[in-house]
């Protein structure tokens, strides 16, 4: 099992309706995620900054979501509220485990 982490950013004055689109994320999205092998998935927000952290025994599976159109379209639909690829995926800033305690 790994943990990973990354760090993404919010377009400035987003805060609510980043938070309101997560509170009804699609359940479709959700099995998705959970079928790549993703658990226990966090995204916590300093301001416009997030940082994520999910675990995954496969980390290579995450390379597969960007081939799914559902995870294409979840993208399209939260461009408008974050900093984007030209893909319309987040910019991504992969962060080091310093420490970790069960």
């Amino acid at each position: 099992m790994a943990r990973v982490g990354f760090r993404m950013q919010l377009k400035a004055g987003n805060e609510e309706e980043y938070k309101r689109r997560h509170d009804e994320v699609w359940p479709d999205l959700a099995r998705l995620l959970r079928d790549t092998g993703i658990r226990n998935y966090t995204i916590f927000r300093d301001g416009t900054t997030l940082f994520a952290c999910l675990e995954i025994d496969d980390p290579e599976a995450l390379e597969g979501l960007p081939r799914e159109e559902l995870m294409r379209e979840w993208w399209r639909y939260m461009e408008p509220l974050m900093e984007c690829n030209p893909d319309s995926s987040p910019v991504i800033t992969p962060l080091e485990e310093a420490f970790h305690m069960d």
